[in-house]
């Protein structure tokens, strides 16, 4: 019951709901039952299923470009109306007997697909060139990205450390200079370095040019830095076929190490005197002035008390073997054996040895008495109380080379001057490893081993830089210093000091890391990229110094890029690319066709070579205008006037409007014209012919736009171009095959000029008497006409 009385009340709702509807009379009645809705939706629903993603495509594709205003429905109406017929596809072949028809059929056929070659041949070669010109720019981007990016390895990649400002400069203002005040200090040595050398005078010494730049910086580092480079490049050069044969032969090897430890003893000295001279009245100075006087003062300061385990008695009040420790520490043998006589008695057969080791020319003992002195070590001292005696006996005997002697040697400075002490050459097998310390195996051992976390190198990079540059490991020093940018113009200036000692060893491609092995080499030799640390440099000035940069690619003018091209010629023509300073680098034409010479002048015997390099670098980049600059400078003539003729075709039937490509191209043609005049200079025969012709059609042009009819029309009677009367037309046709593109180019623009020229001539003689006022209007009428 209680569903039929809610159906009951549903009906009455349902027909209360119709009568107010039929009430409102704007609504239209809807026709169909609930089934017939239904099957409506379904078809609907059906068709735009089928609807292809083409119809989806299209509609977006018109809102996009509806969007920007573009009309898609009538663009594709009017791109199918377009007819097929102008197509090359064979025509329709017709019937067998329309001989007529036939060969015309052939005729067109043998056109169309001649044309349709020939453009398949355009678009082939055009796509080879595209191709050509890419791969050559890919090359120099990634030439220029590798300089940019620093490659240290993966070191480069590790930003745990404080990382440093970024390595591209920013762009600074114009006019502004990039370079900071050690940079232009470093510069104007340079700048005096090349002066001699390009002027003939005996090489300067670039070391003490560059060294003084430290004593204006008030750096104590710095100044330290350059007495050791300067200390350590000091050696013989080893004749050899190459720079890896003499650094690893043994003499120069030993060299190194000779000169590396007399650099640690001279600091170390100079360390005692500082501060036995800033505590006086503790160090009681006094005695025979000299370096035991110095020990013993120094002694007073740093070891005041009584020590325990200190063996072989006292002298003065020290213990015996932190003095000779502390003399041989200074680099003073002689000081050493002054305390050895005065206590022989205590010291056993000591004297003997350390007498034999003194008068050594390379600071040996002979292997028998090194084997005695290495057996009683083993046997007595190896685990003596006192320090400063074991420490004496491992560098006299070259021993137990695994001990650091930490409490004697706790300054890395103290640590590398018993190692340097303890390298050996000779192998003569008679030691055993324990007590063999090659100067490779040291190396490994900083490099390696220990490597820069162990020295804390970002926090003490100078440190770290003198441990790798007093073991003979230039290159891996300058590379490391080089990647600390504050300081890297100290490194750059350290690789050059090395690359004119002849010192460097270069990466043999210019694709290497920074820092890089080869094979074939030593297992601890490393090689630099000398090339790329010199353009990473300059990279941050050369926009803004451009003669800052110059005098830096003069070192590479001995130096060869991938491709076998002089490397200062190629960073030369980027420079002058890169930076538009052409006048000032490469000189300018005078008034007169001389030319003043740029900065180049002094560096380059061939000023020529490197200026025709920059003319075709600029013209292959489409700096059409600088190019012509330029072979005009480098004496081209063919080339500036084939150059010319394509920047003039375009424009000569042009409105010379001022300040427009054609009035600026024009004043440019008509100056090289009126110098090559001048000078009696000429191009080779057509090229020249042409730009003639060129210069006399923009003349033409220029008269008949300005609306002087008659002139124009004599030019052209002048340039015997087209056939003015019936008789020279077989003569003008004749003569026309052998005009260059340039001029034939504008063929249409002059028939059209001189044809008006000709209906304003005509309109003139049969209307208007001459010098009406309605003369002005028709030049207007002219100019439209065009």
């Amino acid at each position: 019951g209680m569903d039929a009385e809610g159906f009951g009340e549903l009906l009455q709702q349902a027909e209360q709901l119709a009568a107010e509807t039929e009430a409102v009379s704007e609504l239209p009645h809807v026709e169909r039952n609930l089934q017939e809705i239904q099957q409506a939706g379904e078809r609907l629903r059906s068709r735009t299923l089928n609807r292809t993603s083409q119809d989806a495509a299209d509609v977006k594709a018109s809102i996009l470009l509806g969007s920007r205003g573009l009309d898609i429905f009538h663009i594709s109406q009017r791109l199918e109306s377009l007819s097929a017929a102008t197509t090359f596809e064979p025509l329709e072949p017709v019937k067998d007997t329309d001989i007529q028809g036939f060969l015309k059929n052939e005729r067109d056929n043998a056109l169309l697909s001649a044309i349709e070659e020939s453009r398949r041949r355009t678009f082939l070669l055009a796509e080879e060139y595209h191709r050509e010109s890419m791969l050559v720019q890919w090359e120099q981007v990634k030439q220029r990205v590798l300089h940019t990016l620093l490659g240290a390895g993966e070191d480069a990649l590790d930003f745990s450390q404080d990382v440093e400002p970024s390595f591209v400069s920013e762009v600074t203002a114009p006019g502004r200079s990039a370079l900071d005040s050690v940079e232009v200090a470093y510069g104007r040595q340079i700048y005096i370095f090349n002066e001699k050398i390009v002027n003939g005078h005996i090489q300067p010494n670039l070391g003490d040019l560059c060294a003084s730049v430290a004593e204006s910086l008030d750096d104590k580092n710095v100044s330290d830095m350059w007495l050791m480079v300067k200390q350590m490049t000091d050696v013989l050069l080893v004749p050899a076929k190459d720079t890896l044969k003499s650094r690893t032969s043994v003499e120069m090897q030993m060299a190194f190490v000779r000169q590396g430890l007399s650099f640690l003893e001279n600091s170390y000295k100079n360390y005692t005197m500082v501060t036995v001279f800033g505590n006086l009245h503790q160090a009681q100075l006094g005695g025979v002035p000299g370096t035991y006087q110095l020990v013993r003062s120094f002694l007073n300061i740093k070891l005041p008390g009584p020590l325990p385990g200190m063996q072989d008695g006292e002298i003065e009040g020290h213990p015996v073997w932190a003095v000779i420790y502390y003399c041989l520490r200074c680099g003073d043998l002689n000081a050493a054996m002054q305390v050895v006589n005065r206590v022989q008695h205590q010291l056993g057969d000591f004297k003997t040895w350390f007498q034999e080791y003194m008068n050594s020319p390379d600071r040996r003992l002979s292997p028998t008495s090194e084997n005695k002195l290495r057996l009683h070590y083993r046997r007595v001292l190896r685990n003596s109380a006192d320090p400063y005696k074991r420490a004496v006996y491992c560098l006299i005997g070259k021993c137990d080379i695994s001990d650091n002697h930490g409490e004697v040697a706790d300054k890395t400075e103290d640590y590398l001057w018993l190692k340097l002490n303890q390298v050996c050459f000779d192998d003569d097998g008679s030691s055993s490893p324990q007590d063999r310390l090659t100067l490779p195996q040291l190396q490994k051992q900083l490099l390696e081993d220990y490597g820069e976390s162990h020295f804390s190198a970002s926090q003490q990079p100078f440190l770290y830089f003198q441990v790798l540059f007093l073991t003979a490991q230039f290159e891996a020093a300058v590379a490391f210093l080089f990647r600390v940018e504050r300081l890297r113009s100290h490194a750059v200036h350290v690789a050059l000091v090395l690359y004119e000692l002849r010192l460097l060893l270069k990466s043999s491609g210019q694709s290497a890391q920074l820092l890089s092995q080869e094979p074939g080499d030593p297992p601890m030799v490393r090689r630099l990229n000398f090339i790329r640390l010199l353009m990473l440099y300059t990279r941050k000035f050369e926009s803004t110094d451009p003669r800052e940069a110059l005098q830096y690619f003069y070192f590479l003018r001995n130096e060869k890029d991938s491709q076998g091209e002089n490397m200062f010629m190629r960073c030369v023509s980027e420079l002058v690319i890169e930076s538009r300073e052409f006048d000032m680098l490469l000189g300018r034409l005078e008034k007169d066709g001389s030319r003043k010479p740029g900065v180049i002048d002094k560096f380059a015997g061939d000023t020529r070579a490197i200026i025709s390099k920059v003319a075709l670098e600029a013209e292959n980049k489409g700096l059409f205008e600088e190019a012509v600059k330029l072979f005009e400078l480098a004496k081209n003539p063919d080339k500036v006037l084939e150059l010319m003729n394509r920047l003039l075709s375009p424009v000569i039937a042009q409105v010379s409007a001022p300040q427009s490509n054609k009035e600026r191209l024009k004043n440019t043609a008509v100056a090289i014209a009126e110098r090559y005049r001048s000078q009696g200079v000429a191009g080779e025969k057509s090229v020249d012919s042409t730009f003639y012709l060129l210069l006399d059609l923009t003349t033409f042009f220029d008269e008949y736009h300005a609306g002087h009819v008659d002139r124009a029309y004599d030019v052209m009677e002048r340039l015997k171009l087209l056939p003015l009367s019936q008789d020279s037309v077989e003569e003008r046709v004749a003569a026309f095959r052998n005009f260059s593109d340039e001029v034939r180019h504008n063929l249409s623009e002059v028939l059209l000029a001189t044809m008006n020229i000709l209906f304003t001539q005509h309109k003139r003689l049969k209307g208007a008497p001459a010098g009406t006022p309605g003369r002005p209007q028709r030049t207007i009428e002219d100019r439209d006409m065009v």
